[in-house]
């Protein structure tokens, strides 16, 4: 299995959250990039079961480029070919354009469905503009729909979260991502009093409900963040959490490939004029298993960890059976897996565990 991972970094306005690389749409600049995509070498005799046009806003640049890139990716048969896109930043034509040039699934940034919270955010779509957004894509041939939503934003409660996921729910969406806001320096959200936001308990009453309140509304829970409908499950982002193969092209996008970890600058220069992929340190393949297995509510395999390096089994168990006893992990046989509550301190049991 490889995955192509498109970096689209352009936006019309930058969230006050954000800390992706992304840069205002700039009509020659996005020419520019999307002939400098194409003609990667990176593309060139390969295949790819699950490419991902990230950003940045990736429906900015229109359809009509997103089939011109899609145009030059070899054999797609069969992909999962995704697109995120902002409910308010679409051409009318646009789903119909990017259907008919193979996209099958359409991420789709709601955030919430509370007018309050999405003004704190710097939203600019409204709740109307988000189920537009979906029916027109649905309209289209596109039934693989993804949203977005956001946890710990002032003053949410399960109230307002429970609106928003009803109203999800009342749409034809396949899956919901639900993230933690997380202040990142040098944003400006970093300059907020960190009293408009809620502590982490309360963050983490605000997660178990979410959990409780998607899967009664038929989206089962597979990742820490992520919940689906049957046989929804995104595709692409498996690959990152089982470690399989993957090519990350754009500036800042990264990959991993044939054991490696690879990087582009956060320069979109640099990439327009050809630059190489950057060396990254050295993927450490044990510890990534654990930390990125531990993310899926399957878990990871023992034999497999022993496989790929473990030396010390009984030790490691050891402390898997203090976290069971706290009711922070689930051990079956070979498997072993963190359960919800596990999720919510999954840093501190990964610093025991490795």
């Amino acid at each position: 299995m490889t995955g192509l991972y498109l970096h689209i970094p352009f936006c019309a306005v930058k969230c006050g959250y954000c800390d992706f690389y992304s840069l205002p749409f700039n009509r020659e600049e996005v020419d520019r990039y999307v002939t400098a995509l194409k003609n990667r070498k990176e593309l060139k005799n390969r295949c790819f079961d699950t490419v991902y046009f990230g950003g940045g806003t990736p429906s900015i640049i229109g359809g009509d480029r997103i089939a011109d890139l899609l145009s030059h990716i070899n054999d797609k048969k069969n992909a999962e070919i995704t697109v995120e896109c902002n409910p308010n930043v679409y051409h009318p034509d646009f789903f119909k354009q990017i259907q008919a040039a193979g996209v099958n699934r359409v991420s789709l940034g709601l955030q919430s469905a509370n007018p309050a919270q999405l003004r704190f955010l710097g939203r600019k779509h409204s709740a109307k503009d988000f189920e537009q957004a979906v029916l027109a894509a649905f309209d289209s041939g596109i039934h693989n729909l993804s949203a977005d939503i956001m946890l710990g934003l002032p003053e949410q409660t399960e109230k307002t979260l429970a609106e928003t996921i009803a109203f999800c729910a009342a749409l034809p969406l396949t899956h919901i991502s639900a993230y933690m806001l997380k202040i990142e320096p040098k944003t400006p959200f970093a300059n907020l009093s960190k009293t408009l936001f809620p502590n982490d308990d309360r963050v983490a009453d605000l997660y178990l409900f979410l959990c409780d309140a998607l899967e009664s509304a038929g989206f089962e829970q597979y990742e820490i963040s992520n919940f689906a409908k049957p046989g929804f499950h995104s595709r692409h982002n498996l690959l990152y959490w089982k470690l399989e193969d993957y090519i990350g092209l754009g500036p800042a996008a990264h990959s991993f490939f044939n054991g490696k970890r690879m990087f582009f600058p956060r320069d979109i220069q640099y990439f327009i004029n050809g630059g190489e992929m950057i060396e990254d340190e050295p993927a450490y393949l044990l510890q990534e298993y654990i930390m990125l297995g531990l993310r899926l509510k399957e878990g990871i395999r023992l034999s497999e960890c022993i496989k790929r390096g473990l030396k010390a089994p009984e030790r490691f168990l050891d402390t898997c059976r203090k976290m069971e006893k706290h009711q922070l992990m689930q051990m079956q046989g070979d498997r072993i897996a963190l359960t919800r509550k596990g999720f919510l301190v999954q840093n501190a049991i990964l610093c025991d565990l490795l």
